[in-house]
């Protein structure tokens, strides 16, 4: 990012910064100033090294936005973390390129975390290869209003999604965009039970020899399964972090920072000892 790297051979913990009102985990939001700035600092403070601002809540069924909207939510999200956290490598989450382009010019270099992987805007991807900036590509179908109708997988959620980077990540190559971060997408076009199938799987995606971003926290692949909330949900995600970095996750995407930490300190433990 810019002139800074971060060692993705290694995994880390990326913190979720919630500029919206609307998320589904109502513990995540944070809309002033104050909770921006206290959030930042909780994050750094328990051992996040990526934080990924958002503006537009992706849920299922989430309301519709202006890129102006979002864009002013974002901002404030980026200031908070300048003043408190200036060097913290950013990522903005965002299918908008426009949010980017902003971002950029106002902020300087930030990771794009885009649940679209350019679908939903034809013009994100040569934004991304023109500043040169790491891209996390997200498998999804539809928008976050109609992703949940889209779940038929003829061939196995796993065979699919692959067969879908596989695609993209020659996209992307021949548009100019070279650092590259994929994301399975869990919650996004998936039932439950896919989710799982893509969980069990992700290994084969890992494989394709990209860094991998697990998103799993507090998801309902988790509360519904459980048949709790999202705030009752902490114990699983732990579970889920875990076997997503068995499988090879590179970031944990993540409400509660310290806890994903602890769990990374503790994977990273446990495989130096597979070996002796």
């Amino acid at each position: 990012l810019g002139d800074r790297e971060l060692d993705l051979s290694q995994p880390q913990v990326m913190a979720i910064i919630n500029v919206t009102d609307d998320s589904f985990f109502e513990g995540s939001r944070t809309v002033d100033e104050q909770s921006i700035a206290s959030r930042v600092r909780e994050a750094i403070a328990s051992g996040a090294t990526i934080l990924d601002v958002g503006g537009y809540s992706s849920r299922p069924g989430a309301k519709e936005l202006s890129v102006d909207e979002e864009w002013e939510r974002v901002r404030k999200g980026l200031r908070g973390i300048k003043d408190v956290a200036a060097d913290a490598f950013v990522s903005v989450d965002t299918f908008r390129s426009e949010a980017v382009r902003r971002a950029v010019e106002e902020f300087g270099d930030v990771i794009v975390n885009d649940i679209s992987a350019g679908e939903l805007d034809e013009e994100m991807i040569d934004v991304v290869a023109k500043y040169n900036l790491p891209y996390i590509a997200m498998h999804m179908r539809g928008t976050p209003q109609t992703m949940q109708s889209l779940t038929e997988y003829p061939n196995g959620v796993v065979v699919e999604v692959c067969r879908y980077f596989e695609k993209k990540v020659a996209e992307l190559h021949s548009r100019g965009v070279n650092k590259i971060i994929l994301d399975p997408g869990f919650g996004f076009a998936k039932t439950l039970e896919q989710n799982y199938e893509l969980l069990g799987g992700l290994n084969r995606l890992c494989a394709m020899g990209y860094p991998v971003l697990a998103g799993v926290s507090r998801k309902s692949m988790i509360y519904k399964l459980l048949g709790v909330t999202p705030a009752e949900s902490l114990n699983g995600t732990t579970a889920l972090n875990w076997e997503a970095l068995r499988q090879g996750a590179a970031i944990l995407r993540v409400h509660d920072t310290r806890e994903a930490v602890e769990v990374v300190n503790i994977f990273t433990e446990y495989k130096k000892r597979l070996s002796v």
